[in-house]
């Protein structure tokens, strides 16, 4: 059985920044606040139509969970580009 693998962000203790600002995209997204990252992850879920659940998901196809996980990342990578590009712009002035 594999275990899955957590990625570590390459600055340390930026796990939480990273989720506070997951939750806050998606919120924006669907147009709803959300307390935490799995309250939006679920939601999200729901919107695309994947059964996804508190809890165990072993019957969950990897097509589904990969739409979920997917969105939530494309979103996070997306956001954290336009800001990169943001500071690039501001130091270059």
């Amino acid at each position: 059985m594999s275990r899955r693998r957590k990625r570590n962000p390459l600055v340390p203790g930026a796990r939480n920044q990273l989720d506070q600002l997951q939750t806050k995209l998606i919120s924006e997204d669907l147009g709803r606040s959300f307390d935490n990252k799995e309250e939006a992850k679920l939601e999200l879920a729901k919107e695309l139509g994947v059964p996804l659940q508190k809890g165990s998901n072993r019957d969950l196809r990897s097509e589904d969970a990969g739409k979920v996980g997917g969105a939530m990342g494309g979103r996070l990578v997306k956001e954290l580009i336009q800001m990169s590009l943001q500071s690039l712009e501001k130091n270059n002035r």
